[in-house]
């Protein structure tokens, strides 16, 4: 054997080497990974949904529907966690553990859950609360009873020990909505379970008030002991009741295929539903049902009536299955269907004095078939007679909570209602209510006098005396008091500066100053002395690949944590954006443009009052509205900037009706678990897909509406990095398999003779 094929021996097993240990480090990656894969798959399947399990210790991944649960305690800061005595454990199919966990609330004569869902105000949500007792607290209690609100609006009132739900379809005018238990006095509130299903374009839709659902029947179901039907199967999860039966009627189901997704049916009815229906018995021509309410109201109360069909027998030809409906008196039709074909019919909405809800569906004199039914929904509409507290207003006080850390019971949920204010606030009558006065006298209150007071401009008293706050007071503020529009209070704070000028005070620590000012020197330094070109994807030569760009994102991440937790004082950039990230001819990426920067005043401070300013499409909507800068305000830039090196888009993308934010264009791609069509198509698809769906993730937990849901900049760093080495490992697994089928290729060719 010459030096060549010894030469070329070695090559190859080299090449098996590099290989086999390629896909022992990816099968590492991929088992830490499996089940952060299976959670980002259901991220994008669940955008939509908000899923707690009320005193859970931890978060868990439900077998049976595929549900992630949550943890409350990002939902609520009060209360305390409980389980349920043992000898009353319940196994609950399709509902998870939280059966067996709750929290209880024996403070506080009202506890909020705060929810924010992703897609904002104006939509419609499916709200549900579950409640069981369990003998918690082994008091063997017969009775307690408790008001829920949603919003500022009362929703109902919990008397059931035993295990149930309760539920509401609600259009939200707020980006917030607050479920809030209230103590009536009649015993500790307590929750087992909170759902939040967002429902797209759905039909369920009262601009009035919310829907609350009374009856979703899946009738001829063929295992009603199964008790109810939900998501997967059902794309809102609605859950519906297998064990309500109409009158002198059959079952009958079919397995063909109906297809939903190409049907314009709005209501959009799993299959399964559809695929069963009841008709009368022998001898009968029509199915009939009554509802009856359980509790009057003061009011004549009102209802919206679905009715779903799906023709599921292949009729002869030359018949016909023709019927009317009959409700409350009220007749409509006649009606034919479509073979597998869903047709909804209604809403139908009623007023019913008398207490009940009656309808009959009955075959015409032409019909050959008696009627079917595959399912029905009833709900009862139910006022919301109460607005918010003004969104302004709303904005201002939770950036003063924020800011001086307030930490009262009952200061949760809508400031001015239901029932009662916040402690030392007054609201007036006003639709929607206003803030008019503010006593957080004596409140061990520290830091500057926030320019956020002056954003509540119905405010009229404000009592800030006693506290311990610091620096000049804001401008606004002074010309409020000055022209006798504002009683200002700030007695006792005996660092304020009340003169219209004042004396800058001497630095107690000038090694402070000088570290800041060598770090942003030498920050500086290192983008004067570096070849760079502004980072603009859309109008590069050298389009970047998928890997340079996660080096790009490390090494951004990077500088800006230095800023973050490297300098002393603290330094936050105020406009990060990609064309103040510049690049090497190596493409190493460097933090430039402190043009904006602020750096805090001393180490331990956590936020800065400046007037926003940075660049549309990256600001952080918190600082925006309140004036209060910190770290997590870079984060949410960050997180923009992220998803330009991700999508290739704009922050703000120009199009026929103005521009639309990135945020808005990514949110329905994630929904839909679209990521090829989130990912700069210029990549031309190369790129791993799971990589991709973790730095959306990393992305996507930077731009939450609320600075303390953000992530340190250390940590977002960390994941990162775990990313790129994801990239890196994929491309040396290609490169491997690549050169491995060269060289068996070579290698195995037929000898020439």
């Amino acid at each position: 054997m010459d030096s060549g094929q010894i030469l070329l021996s070695y090559i190859k097993v080299w090449v098996i080497l590099l290989l086999l240990s390629a896909t022992f480090q990816n099968s590492k990656l991929a088992a830490k990974n499996t089940a952060q894969d299976k959670k980002r798959k259901l991220a994008a399947e669940n955008s939509g949904f908000i899923s707690i399990d009320c005193g859970a210790e931890e978060d868990y991944l439900d077998g049976d529907t595929g549900i992630t649960y949550k943890t409350d305690k990002d939902f609520i800061s009060t209360g305390k966690n409980k389980v349920v005595a043992p000898e009353h454990n319940l196994t609950t199919l399709y509902y998870g553990n939280m059966a067996n966990s709750l929290r209880t609330f024996p403070e506080g004569k009202r506890n909020c859950y705060t929810l924010k869902p992703r897609q904002g105000k104006n939509q419609n949500y499916y709200v549900r609360a579950f409640f069981y007792y369990g003998n918690y607290d082994s008091k063997n209690q017969t009775q307690i009873k408790f008001d829920l609100y949603i919003g500022v609006n009362h929703w109902t009132t919990v008397v059931d020990m035993q295990w149930t739900y309760y539920e509401i379809i609600h259009y939200s005018v707020t980006d917030t909505i607050y479920v809030c238990l209230v103590n009536t006095g009649f015993g500790v509130p307590f929750i087992n379970g909170l759902d939040l299903r967002f429902m797209n374009d759905s039909p369920y839709r009262s601009m009035n008030g919310s829907l609350i659902p009374k009856v979703l029947a899946d009738l001829g179901g063929l295992d009603p002991t199964l008790g109810a039907m939900r998501y997967k199967d059902d794309v809102y999860d609605r859950i519906w009741r297998l064990d309500v039966n109409l009158n002198d009627s059959v079952s009958n189901s079919t397995e063909a295929n109906i297809d939903i997704q190409g049907s314009d049916d709005p209501c959009r009815l799993p299959v399964e539903v559809l695929r069963t229906a009841v008709q009368p018995r022998n001898g009968h021509n029509s199915l009939s049902y009554s509802y009856t309410l359980r509790h009057r109201e003061n009011f004549t109360p009102e209802f919206l009536v679905f009715f779903h069909f799906a023709e599921i027998e292949q009729i002869a030809p030359g018949e016909r299955r023709e019927f009317t409906i009959t409700l409350n008196g009220l007749n409509y039709g006649p009606f034919t269907l479509e073979y597998l074909k869903p047709l909804t019919i209604g809403p139908y909405k009623l007023q019913v004095p008398e207490d009940q809800v009656r309808f009959s569906i009955d075959a015409t004199l032409r019909s050959d078939l008696p009627p079917i039914l595959n399912a029905f929904e009833i709900f009862k509409l139910w006022p919301l007679p109460d607005s918010p507290t003004n969104q302004t207003d709303v904005d201002a006080i939770m950036a003063i909570k924020e800011a001086y850390k307030i930490d009262r019971v009952d200061w949760q949920g809508d400031p001015c209602l239901p029932l009662t204010t916040w402690t030392g606030l007054l609201c007036n009558d006003d639709n929607p209510p206003r803030i008019i006065s503010l006593d957080l006298s004596n409140n061990e209150l520290t830091g500057t006098v926030l320019e956020a007071f002056a954003q509540l401009p119905h405010l009229t008293i404000l009592d800030l005396s006693g506290n311990k706050l610091t620096g000049a007071i804001p401008h606004s503020l002074k010309e409020k008091s000055n022209s006798r529009q504002l009683q200002l209070s700030l007695d006792g704070n005996l660092d304020l500066c009340k003169m219209d000028t004042c004396e800058k005070k001497k630095r107690s620590f000038p090694v402070l100053v000088i570290a800041f000012v060598i770090s942003v020197s030498v920050l500086l330094l290192l983008n004067i002395i570096t070849i760079f070109w502004r980072l603009k994807i859309e109008n590069s030569t050298n389009m970047l690949n998928w890997r340079e760009r996660l080096q790009i994102a490390v090494d951004a991440a990077n500088g800006l944590e230095y800023l973050h937790n490297g300098c002393r004082p603290p330094i936050v950039h105020r406009d990060l954006k990609s064309s103040n990230i510049l690049l090497t001819e190596n493409l190493q990426a460097k933090i430039a443009d402190f043009g904006l920067s602020k750096a805090f005043a001393t180490e331990g401070d956590s936020y800065v009052i400046t007037v926003p300013a940075g660049t549309p499409g990256y600001i952080d909507p918190e600082f925006r509205a309140s004036g209060n800068l910190n770290k997590k305000s870079d984060v949410y830039s960050f997180g923009i900037l992220l998803c330009e090196l991700i999508t290739g888009q704009p922050p703000l993308i120009k199009g026929h009706q103005g521009h639309t934010h990135i945020l808005q264009w990514v949110s329905p791609l994630v929904e839909r678990g679209d990521i090829q069509s989130i990912i700069d198509p210029r990549l031309q698809g190369e790129f791993s897909t799971n990589c991709a769906w973790k730095a959306l993730e990393i992305a996507l937990s930077c731009v939450p509406l609320t600075s303390r849901q953000r992530p340190d900049m250390s940590d977002i760093l960390g994941e990162l990095k775990e990313c790129l080495a994801m990239e890196m490992s994929s491309e040396m697994i290609m490169r491997g398999s690549v050169e491995m089928s060269l060289v068996l290729g070579t290698d195995m060719a037929p000898n020439l003779r």
